[in-house]
């Protein structure tokens, strides 16, 4: 959940400001260099909160199939691991491409 607040949270605090502006001005109006990096930040913040919200699924689902084996198969560090590969995920899917 904490992984999910700060991609939520950067999406209000670093994609959402440029974005209003470019809404009030019709055009962009920061730096040409600046579009780029805001482009890029915009996909990996939406990229990270909806796969943040499939492995909340994920995790749920995998408490109700089977509540006893939970603990055994869910690890703090496997937990870690998983949010560490969404947020990789995310940014070589965001920052590669753009």
């Amino acid at each position: 959940l904490v992984s999910l607040f700060m991609s939520d949270l950067m999406v209000g605090l670093v994609v959402m400001p440029p974005a209003m502006l470019n809404q009030l001005y019709g055009c962009w109006v920061l730096q040409g260099d600046f579009c780029s990096l805001w482009s890029s930040f915009d996909v990996m913040c939406c990229s990270a909160s909806i796969l943040n919200l499939c492995l909340i699924s994920l995790d749920r689902y995998l408490l109700i199939i089977s509540p006893l084996k939970y603990k055994l198969r869910m690890t703090s560090c496997r937990a870690l691991c998983l949010i560490l590969a969404t947020w990789t995920l995310a940014a070589l899917a965001s920052f590669l491409p753009i």
